[in-house]
């Protein structure tokens, strides 16, 4: 036998003769597989898919699976079911589904969809309530869910397709219908087109958009994304780019909200806020990992400006919103609904816009009621400054505000702004955990000099060099600012040092009609009323204010008040008299009434006492003589200088008393 026959017929030969088996044993396996579209493999498929998912995956109608020469997908009525834990019963539900699929690729461990048809199928996709799973996460139950994306498409027909998504976390549901989409050598004359809509936190919403550069997408690469979403009277218009056509993971997005209250397009992204005016506010968007970051905010709300960054940090027990921001000007009525007021009646009625009537009675103290359940679905860290607030009548600059809001305890520690020369410090403590709600309010004001104050209010202030520095310290209950102060305990304070004091008559001020004669006789009329010093404060008793006191030392008289404030009703009750350090031959000496409501107060200069006194003068006038009717209206003038340690000190009205008797022994 040759050497050549040997060696075909030794190792080489058993080599060949079983390749050569292998070949033909593939060959006849592909032969019955492209007689037969390999229909006898689908009891297979629904076992090894189903295993492989997790899930039951099940073929109602004809399937194919075979080599021509790439990988042949072909099923009617293909189902995917869903995890125990979803909301729906199954993941995907497709009417057909024809894929071509790369198997050089797939063999290299790449997934490359060489066509794609589908015609009426249906997608749920979904998170698990706690958000740390999905159901297009395919493996143990246990397993951290992936982001979905999209495998490499050349080519593609979708037809009746619509999308389903849902996020316990985020309270986000949607329904979106994919436009039918013809593809063809790489190519989507035009974009796909999307519309549907959803519910975010209890809100109805409606999106539409498009992918505008779908080859990209469908090819691996990023996409130009155009959307918008209608919500109540908001428009919110999103473009820029997507890694993928479902990623929002490092996304490069620009985000325009506009419309007639930012409360509505706020709660889609979880943060609660009273009603506003108009608004139109853009910024850049991306999402890294938890983390929704919009930068580069500008825009307005209302009438005023606003800039500054966000943060909204998703997948703990709260949502976290972490922000900074600035305005150069912000308006008053801006932050008219940040109290309770509503912005758009200030705006129209001016201060009138802020009364309201509650049993025929008029209040002006904010009744809105705080929006706890808003509270408890996030924590917060804002900062908030703006240069300066419009107001119109007194000057505010230097505006800055820190808000700490965690586990329905809301902080606003401090807020600080310049008002008309001092600063006014107000630090908030609200703690919504507890119902009702406990708010605790320190709020203290440095010297004001108050002739800037009667500069914003139109008055004269020429000669006036007095200033006014303050403290309120209370504590109250209730779901309202109302009923917050309708129970509050504690002690509220003015202090008046040494100064001039001219609101154009100045000498009524005194209450003492004499000296007013004899300025206007003499010319004196614009001399101001010299303050030694005063005090008008307040001791806050479930929600009555009491005088505690209200003293005025000035050259020519002190002038003391009593009476009480109910917060319950807004009622003022309080009476000032004046009793002069010089003879006055016309003084008045009976007390001024200030009644009605903070709302609306009522002044009466002509008391009870007053007109007493004028009938006991009208009978001495005719018993007697016409001189001796002024005896009635003669004021000796006892008063001396008060001691203004005390005052100075806003001790309380038994304090100042003590202080005066003391002296005078």
């Amino acid at each position: 036998m040759p050497a050549e026959t040997r060696a075909f017929h030794g190792p080489l030969g058993w080599a060949a003769g079983l390749l050569g088996t292998l070949i033909g044993v593939v060959f006849l396996l592909w032969l019955a597989l492209y007689v037969t579209k390999g229909r006898f493999l689908e009891a297979s498929f629904e076992e090894y898919a189903s295993e492989a998912l997790g899930r039951p995956v099940a073929v109602a109608g004809d399937f194919q699976l075979y080599l021509n020469p790439h990988i042949r997908f072909y099923a009617e009525g293909l189902t995917a079911e869903n995890p125990d834990w979803a909301e729906t019963e199954r993941l995907a539900d497709a009417e057909k589904i024809d894929l071509s699929i790369d198997v050089f690729r797939l063999i290299s461990g790449r997934l490359l969809i060489r066509s794609a048809n589908m015609d009426q199928a249906t997608f749920a996709l979904q998170w698990n309530e706690d958000g740390s799973t999905n159901n297009w996460t395919f493996g143990a139950g246990d397993e951290t869910g992936r982001p979905f994306s999209l495998p490499a498409i050349r080519r593609a027909s979708v037809t009746g397709t619509s999308v389903s998504y849902r996020d316990p976390v985020l309270e986000l549901s949607m329904a979106i219908d994919i436009e039918p989409i013809r593809m063809r050598s790489s190519d989507i004359a035009g974009g796909i087109g999307f519309s549907g809509d959803g519910m975010s936190r209890g809100v109805p919403f409606t999106l539409s958009g498009s992918l505008e550069s779908p080859d990209a997408t469908l090819g691996g690469g990023e996409n130009q994304l155009v959307a918008r979403v209608d919500v109540g009277a908001s428009r919110i218009d999103v473009t820029g780019t997507l890694p993928g056509a479902t990623e929002l993971e490092g996304s490069d997005l620009e985000v325009r909200a506009r419309g007639g209250n930012m409360q509505e397009a706020l709660q889609l992204i979880a943060i609660t806020v009273p009603a506003t005016r108009t608004y139109d506010v853009g910024g850049d968007l991306t999402k890294t990992g938890e983390e929704w970051r919009f930068t580069d905010i500008a825009g307005t709300f209302g009438d005023s400006d606003l800039a500054g960054r966000m943060t909204i940090r998703t997948g703990g027990a709260r949502v976290f919103v972490d922000a900074g921001l600035s305005s150069r000007t912000l308006d008053i009525i801006d932050i008219a609904p940040w109290i309770g007021l509503d912005p758009n009646r200030i705006a129209g009625e001016g201060a009138a816009g802020a009364v309201v009537e509650v049993g025929g009675t008029p209040r002006i103290i904010p009744d809105a009621p705080l929006n706890a359940e808003g509270l408890a679905r996030l924590d917060a860290k804002v900062e908030l400054s703006a240069d300066r607030v419009r107001t119109g009548t007194i000057p505010i600059a230097d505006f800055r505000l820190v808000l700490d809001l965690e586990d329905r305890h809301l902080r606003l520690t401090p807020v600080t702004f310049d008002l008309a020369g001092g600063t006014l410090t107000m630090n908030i403590d609200l703690d919504a955990a507890q119902r009702p709600v406990k708010t605790v309010y320190d709020i203290t004001l440095s010297p004001v000099r108050l002739a800037a104050l009667l500069k914003g209010f139109e008055l004269e202030e020429t000669g006036t060099t007095g200033t006014v520095r303050g403290r309120l310290d209370l504590s109250g209950t209730g779901d309202t600012m109302h009923e917050s102060l309708a129970s509050a305990n504690g002690r509220m304070a003015f202090v008046l040092p040494q100064g001039a004091l001219r609101i154009g008559s100045s000498e009524l001020v005194e209450l003492d009609v004499g000296d007013f004669l004899e300025a206007a006789v003499s010319d004196d009329l614009e001399d101001p009323a010299n303050l030694r010093c005063g005090l008008i404060a307040f001791t806050f008793e479930d929600g009555i204010a009491k005088t505690d006191p209200i003293f005025i030392d000035t050259e020519r008289a002190i002038i003391r008040g009593g009476g009480k404030i109910d917060m319950r009703d807004e009622s003022v009750d309080i009476a000032f008299e004046a009793d002069s350090k010089n003879f006055s031959l016309f003084s008045g000496q009976s007390p001024v009434g200030v009644g009605g409501y903070l709302a609306a107060p009522t002044i009466q200069p002509i008391s009870e006492e007053l007109v007493a006194r004028i009938a006991a003068g009208v009978a001495l006038g005719v018993l007697a003589t016409p001189v001796a009717a002024l005896a009635a209206f003669v004021d000796l003038g006892d008063e001396s200088d008060t001691n203004c340690a005390p005052v100075l000190a806003a001790a309380s009205g038994a304090a100042i008393k003590a202080a005066d008797e003391a002296a005078e022994e």
